[in-house]
């Protein structure tokens, strides 16, 4: 029924954020990394899915066209709806996500995403090989060393938002867990100064 919305963001909240379109409020769902990507008070456009079921219609709206392309794949899938979709795409940027499906790494999935094994595995079989991948050796490396760095965040009591934000925005040339978790903890007190 959508295929975007155009609107100004109203609002955001830890997982949707409100799309205005001449005085109409859409509660948009998205992932962290589409979140962001928008700003308050701006015009954006986000690519969206229409989900129906009995009682709810729920909008999903992504940032790239890449992003919800992924989206419907995982929720193609039996036993992933769009909650969990949503939820591996929280795990990494698209790149790193394609290359750890591609890799088969379904630890990955599990480990920040809550999704179980089994379905971890079923992601991996059904989309292995059928992602575009241009992702080299690196873009796997910093994503299992992100991963671990996000959960030593969560783990000092941070929250997935402010974890996954502060290794989105750490250097490509940053190696190594002990550097990016000591870089991730800068950004994260940085921001807490600023707020």
């Amino acid at each position: 029924m959508f295929r975007y919305l155009n609107g100004l963001i109203t609002e955001k909240g830890d997982s949707f954020v409100v799309v205005d379109i001449n005085g109409l409020g859409y509660k948009v769902i998205t992932s962290i990394s589409t979140q962001a990507k928008l700003n308050l008070d701006e015009t954006q456009k986000l690519y969206c899915h229409l989900h129906v079921r009995e009682d709810i219609l729920d909008i999903f709206g992504f940032i790239t066209e890449q992003e919800l392309d992924i989206f419907k794949k995982l929720i193609g899938i039996s036993g992933v709806g769009p909650r969990s979709a949503i939820s591996i795409l929280n795990v990494a940027s698209v790149k790193e996500l394609i290359a750890a499906i591609n890799s088969g790494k379904s630890e990955l999935l599990t480990k920040v995403s809550g999704i179980g094994k089994k379905t971890a595995e079923r992601v991996i079989l059904e989309l292995k090989d059928k992602l575009e991948d241009k992702t080299d050796d690196d873009t796997l490396n910093r994503l299992e060393s992100d991963v671990d760095v996000e959960e030593a965040l969560e783990s000092l009591g941070y929250n997935r938002r402010q974890a996954k934000e502060a290794t989105q925005n750490l250097p490509k040339d940053l190696e190594g867990f002990e550097p990016r978790l000591k870089e991730a903890l800068k950004h994260i007190s940085g921001e807490t100064k600023n707020s």
